[in-house]
């Protein structure tokens, strides 16, 4: 098994610095820089590609504290209101996925001129190629702050409870979770582990869905093809382990990230299954030149001939 330990920490003056900060500041500067140099690559407009990321992030960092808010601590919500303004607290990666989408649509419809579908889906098919390059060091960064944490088990890629930290952590979120009794005995108990759900996320991304989407990339793809291979690596995956959860909200036995994964893959399935049935495997149209809407002209009529 793995062994447990703490969160490291770095104390700066009155400032404390945690492994989970600044992995996390690395996931999102690594992931800006990243998709900024495969745009360029992919001859798109690097300031468009900037601009998008900008969106993405604003509003996917707005959407991972609400939804994490409203869905998993709806109690502690009702108790202390002023919650929902501390946005750098309780976070969901469900919350920032379904934010950042929506940081794209309104980018597409209000920043933007208005460009075709095949020009959409080559700027959200870079952020779909780069979100598991950067979400693997967000996961490493809950792997360091073990705040995904699962059930006790004897799984040979759990960590360890052998130690006094590690149990007196697992007993607190049985504590909390109001399943203390279910723990096994002394001295069972500090001969299993627990499953660190973030730890097993950055295995499967590490060890999957990185290396796939390595060997995918050695030829050319028609726009749109990274954001259905992520949806297919991924959602089953997240959707399954969050079974394994311990104490979070959970409605008719499903967990909102599990009520997201799901909403996520119907959603793309039937936008695929759609273009099929419509476009049938015509070529696609070329891409038209994109622009940013300059301010106060995001309600500009459309040219002749553009898809909106």
């Amino acid at each position: 098994m793995i062994p447990y330990f703490e969160q490291p920490s770095l104390k700066v003056g009155p400032l404390t610095l945690h492994a989970f900060g600044a992995l996390v500041a690395l996931a999102v500067v690594g992931g800006y820089l990243l998709a900024a140099r495969r745009a360029r690559a992919k001859s798109l407009d690097p300031a468009v590609m900037e601009s998008l990321l900008s969106w993405v992030l604003g509003i996917g960092f707005i959407g991972a504290h609400l939804f994490a808010v409203v869905v998993y601590f709806p109690g502690e919500l009702r108790a202390h209101p002023w919650m929902i303004l501390r946005f750098w607290e309780n976070l969901s990666s469900f919350g920032g996925v379904l934010g950042g989408a929506l940081g794209a649509a309104l980018f597409f419809r209000f920043r933007l001129r208005p460009v075709n579908a095949v020009s959409r889906r080559s700027y959200l098919d870079v952020l779909a190629f780069v979100l598991p390059f950067a979400w693997l060091f967000g996961r490493l960064a809950c792997t360091f702050a073990h705040d995904h944490p699962g059930w006790v088990t004897s799984f040979p890629l759990a960590v360890s409870l052998r130690t006094e930290p590690a149990r007196r952590y697992i007993i607190g979120v049985y504590k909390e979770a109001g399943l203390v009794s279910g723990l096994p005995r002394m001295p069972a108990l500090a001969g299993m582990g627990f499953h660190d759900l973030g730890w097993y996320e950055f295995l499967y991304l590490i060890g999957v869905v990185v290396p796939t989407f390595l060997l995918l990339d050695r030829r050319a793809r028609r726009p749109g093809f990274f954001v259905v291979w992520l949806v297919a690596l991924y959602l089953p995956v997240r959707f399954g382990l969050d079974f394994l959860r311990v104490g979070d909200a959970r409605y008719l036995g499903l967990t909102p990230g599990q009520y997201a994964a799901a909403a996520m893959g119907v959603f793309v399935i039937g936008y695929v299954l759609n273009r099929r049935r419509v476009h049938g495997f015509r070529a696609e149209p070329a891409s038209s030149p994109v622009a940013l809407v300059p301010q106060g002209r995001a309600g500009e009529v459309p040219e002749h001939g553009e898809d909106t």
